[in-house]
């Protein structure tokens, strides 16, 4: 069928069935349910196993190989690991500043939150110690007993609300954190695809069929990633619809990249190394610095080992299965 069109529709209509793919594995959400610590913990180790296994089969490995095949790198490709490292490098730069940023982004918001807390809780007090200075003196000690009692327990409400809400900003950002990696990690596989198609006829082994393929292979991979967005949010408490959207989200991008790889692909295509080596990076960043520590905080880290053992398997045998 899509034979018939040109490169860039054939690209475009290729990555919009590998976000479809994406979209139908954040979809398992539906089915799927649990908002307890334990299930968030064994989605987020499932998540860690996806993503591990597909920085090494569907970006590391391609990259390396990429790199031989062009000949840049050395007469045999000795020196092919050059733009893999420089791009894992980058990729890890990438999410160690994204990090920063929205921590930052996220202790102003909390600070002024806290500000305006304390503003309205010192005109609440002002206003309870002008009333106390009209009571007679036979009721001032079981006055000052109740004043003191309530703002001990005003503080303590406030203490416990600022725990909460310091645990709610660390949960939205490695789950920020997450879909940004998983985000990034499509984009040099939308590129990829557009190349393909881009590039059909260009040499003996650049055919419609090896483009057709790869786009199926991608398609099929991103499954899990999507249920690898949406069920660590749908855990940590996002509604299940808001969970799907945010996963089928990860792999929007592929059809923009798509279209711009069947466009650019005697541009795209030096790149693409450089592009498959950062998004490994910024992965195995998110993973090792914050999936991992995140998932054993409660208690539960052989749960979540065993289910980045699930996780690493599955992409393995997508990977690996559709070659």
């Amino acid at each position: 069928m899509l034979q018939g069109y040109g490169p860039v529709m054939q690209a475009f209509m290729g990555t919009l069935m590998t976000w479809g793919l994406t979209a139908a594995g954040a979809s398992l959400v539906i089915f799927i349910k649990g908002t307890r610590r334990k299930f968030l913990d064994a989605s987020l180790g499932f998540a860690a196993g996806v993503m591990i296994a597909a920085s090494y089969w569907s970006l590391l490995s391609p990259a390396i190989e990429m790199a031989e095949k062009s000949q840049k790198y050395g007469e045999n490709g000795e020196y092919a690991f050059i733009p893999v490292a420089i791009g894992f490098l980058l990729g890890a730069v990438f999410v160690f500043l994204a990090d920063k940023l929205i921590s930052k982004l996220g202790s102003h918001s909390h600070n002024m939150m806290l500000a305006l807390h304390n503003s309205s809780t010192r005109k609440e007090e002002s206003k309870r110690n002008s009333k106390i200075s009209t009571v007679d003196s036979a009721t001032v000690d079981f006055t000052e007993t109740t004043v003191t009692t309530t703002f001990r327990r005003r503080v303590d409400s406030q203490t416990y609300e600022e725990n909460i809400e310091e645990i709610q900003h660390g949960q939205w950002k490695r789950i920020m954190l997450l879909v940004v990696a998983i985000t990034v990690h499509n984009i040099p596989e939308g590129l990829a695809v557009g190349v393909g198609f881009g590039a059909v006829g260009s040499s003996t082994s650049a055919t419609f069929e090896s483009a057709r393929n790869l786009a199926i292979g991608i398609g099929i991979q991103n499954f899990p990633e999507g249920l690898a967005v949406s069920l660590p949010l749908h855990a940590a408490g996002f509604s299940t619809l808001r969970s799907f959207w945010y996963g089928q989200l990860s792999g929007m991008v592929e059809p923009i990249f798509g279209v711009l790889g069947a466009l650019t692909v005697a541009l795209a295509q030096p790149v693409l190394p450089y592009a498959l080596a950062f998004a490994a990076g910024a992965m195995i960043y998110v993973v090792v610095d914050d999936i991992i520590p995140e998932a054993n905080t409660n208690g539960n880290g052989k749960l979540a080992t065993w289910g980045s053992i699930l996780g690493f398997l599955v992409m393995m045998t997508l990977d690996v299965g559709l070659g």
